[in-house]
């Protein structure tokens, strides 16, 4: 067994590596960029070795920072975790050179599957289905229009070495095809380093469900059952859960033979998932190989009751897989849902800032936290913006769903922007509750699932206001009654409430409606009796700022001064901000030109995706601020935007 592993990663993979080494009596060592020094992963391991500056090129992804930072503090193997450099085959090379184990494949079986347009190739060679496509190596322009027209539109560029979403378009039509490569391209050299990209026809309806495999050195290969990741958006994964549901048998065995027979072929060792895209009437085709462990491994972990990386560890130590294929157990169900600090209702863009409450559901049995992250902490714009991932389990699916969304009305999350609402109105669509599940689901049910900023209730405007009422203390007068007046500008709208204090309670004026109010506050916990019904709700504060938690919504709302407060829109101007730090990368329309609201008007690069910014009115781009490849700070004014003047009633 391993005496000591450096661990090549940050954030939740590097706490959860250090959990399983820490339980095999293995020492761990962090590594740090100049962002990460207080992170919660340095504060776990054993020990820790700064690395470089908080860009991932100068720190995470500088392979020989990292095997020199294992050379000197005497660690016998590296742990590459997920992203940066764990699918990175000369990354591989070199810890073997060093004398180093590298917990992962070989460097053969990254190279083979690494790239998808030759793990295509290979798996079609071994007879496994593929979706019609172009992989080939002829990158010209021309040429990958031509072939679009010949698969067939739409269709679905991707970037060989992508994941996660980025360097991928779907294209609907011939037109939309050169600015959606051009797009593709930037994305995915900024992200990989490589912007090499292949064509698929684009299934209507599939469904993306992975293998998960285990290969050790001994020639014994596994599959541990599939994970459905089709709850998606923007090719981003968001809901996973395990088994898959309405699956036949005898399908999950093919597929799982065949992800078995992928592995043997390269020569495979360790974990790896093979994707699959699967048809309404069962036919799957191969999609990819991950020569890595995955973001959603934690499913498979509760339903099979096995530590991957433990198995990791043991496999790269040369020890024979734990357990043969009809020894592997599979009880019950599991979902995961990835908490991300971003907003549902901006496009999902990622968001920046501290944590200033962060409360989660306790762990259990049932109720699994993997995080990075503590209160207080910052989710900075140089890394992937995950919070934690939330995952469940039951006896059933239906169990487990309704734990899944016990669960997320539990989480209060306060400082950033995050999906938890979002979350909860997924897992309680009805065709997501059903198992009917497809890749398009979330388009499908936008509109359910972003409904968009809506006034707030009366109930929650009183609830903000009492909450400042109790913490004043006492306010009712024996010879008169005490009035406060409290301005709360929420979604950008101003709405003002009036309470007084009565011997008995409150009385409580919103524009909508007065009525008697009784409240009480218990540890935080805000309680409210209005209009014979009772509403319970968390309020924190932070500055001005509140954020009001009532079961899985939350809304955001500060305390005004209604003198100050002016729409800017009303003066003539509005504001287009630069959402967090990035890189203009380009002007979508010219100085002068007049625009309709929603018209693109700059893209923005920023943790590694590329942002399209819209006119938030009509009206008129008088300059833009920035010019492409300038760096921008959160908050900056982008554009010189003069709205138009509203038409007067005759």
């Amino acid at each position: 067994m391993l005496a000591k592993i450096l661990i090549a990663n940050r954030g939740e993979i590097a706490c959860r590596i250090i959990r399983s080494a820490r339980a095999l009596g293995i020492a761990s060592v962090a590594v740090y960029s100049e962002a990460d020094a207080n992170a919660q992963h340095v504060r776990l391991a054993d020990e820790a070795v700064a690395i470089g500056a908080a860009a991932a090129a100068e720190s995470y992804l500088r392979a020989d920072k990292i095997i020199a930072a294992a050379l000197s503090c005497g660690a016998d193997a590296i742990h590459p975790g997920y992203g940066f450099l764990s699918e990175n085959a000369a990354f591989a090379r070199d810890c073997s050179a060093a004398g180093l184990i590298f917990i992962g494949p070989p460097a053969s079986a990254i190279e083979a599957m690494g790239s998808k347009s030759a793990a295509k190739r290979l798996m079609a060679d071994a007879g496994v289905p593929l979706v019609p496509g172009y992989h080939g190596e002829n990158q010209d322009d021309t040429l990958l229009a031509a072939e679009a027209t010949r698969i067939g539109y739409p269709v679905l560029i991707k970037a060989v070495m992508g994941g996660g979403g980025k360097g991928m378009r779907v294209v609907e039509s011939g037109a939309e095809f050169a600015a959606a490569l051009a797009s593709c391209r930037r994305e995915a050299q900024a992200a990989f380093g490589n912007d090499v990209v292949l064509l698929e026809k684009y299934l209507q309806r599939p469904r993306h469900i992975e293998i998960q495999l285990f290969a050790d050195s001994h020639g014994h290969a596994v599959y541990l059952f599939e994970r459905d990741c089709s709850a998606q958006r923007r090719h981003q994964k968001v809901i996973e859960e395990a088994p898959a549901p309405n699956l036949a048998a005898a399908t999950r065995r093919a597929m799982g033979e065949a992800a078995c027979a992928a592995a043997r072929a390269v020569g495979y060792v360790g974990a790896g998932t093979v994707e699959f895209i699967v048809e309404p009437d069962g036919r799957f085709y191969f999609m990819e190989m991950n020569t890595r462990l995955q973001v959603e491994h934690p499913v498979t972990e509760m339903i099979t009751g096995q530590d991957l990386v433990a198995w990791q560890i043991r496999v790269a130590a040369g020890e024979a897989l734990p357990l043969a294929q009809d020894d592997i157990p599979l009880s019950g169900h599991a979902f995961e849902a990835r908490i991300y600090a971003e907003d549902p209702d901006k496009g999902f863009l990622p968001a920046t800032g501290t944590l200033t409450h962060l409360r989660l559901p306790q762990g259990s049995a049932r109720v699994r936290l993997d995080s990075g992250v503590i209160e207080g902490d910052t989710i900075s714009p140089w890394y992937d913006p995950m919070i934690a991932k939330l995952i469940v389990w039951g006896e059933t699916r239906d169990i487990a769903l309704q734990s899944l969304r016990h669960a997320l009305a539990q989480c209060e999350i306060a400082g950033v922007a995050c999906n938890t609402a979002f979350l909860a109105r997924l897992a309680a669509h009805p065709d997501f509750a059903a198992g009917s599940v497809d890749t398009g689901l979330i388009a499908r049910a936008e509109a359910e699932l972003l409904p968009g900023a809506t006034a707030p209730a009366s109930w929650q405007l009183a609830l903000l206001s009492l909450a400042e009422a109790l913490d004043g203390g006492k306010g009712w007068r024996l010879n008169g009654t005490l009035r406060r007046h409290f301005d709360w500008q929420v979604a950008g709208q101003l709405h003002r409430v009036s309470v007084d204090y009565l011997a008995d309670g409150f009385t409580v004026t919103t524009a909508s409606a007065c009525a008697h109010a009784r409240a009480s506050l218990d540890q935080g916990e805000l309680t409210l009796w209005l209009d014979g019904q009772r509403h319970q709700a968390r309020v924190i504060r932070h500055g001005h700022s509140r954020t009001l938690f009532s079961g899985s919504e939350r809304l955001l709302a500060q305390l005004a001064d209604p003198y100050a407060y002016a729409s800017a829109e009303t003066q003539g101007h509005a504001h287009l901000r630069a959402p967090m730090p990035g890189r203009v990368l380009a002007h979508l329309s010219n100085t002068g030109s007049h625009v309709t609201q929603g018209t693109p008007l700059l893209i923005l690069e920023a943790m590694k995706m590329e942002h399209t910014l819209r006119a938030p009115a009509d009206g008129v781009v008088k300059a833009y601020l920035f010019h492409p490849g300038e760096q921008v700070s959160d908050g900056d004014e982008l554009v010189d935007f003069e709205t138009m003047p509203q038409a007067q009633p005759a």
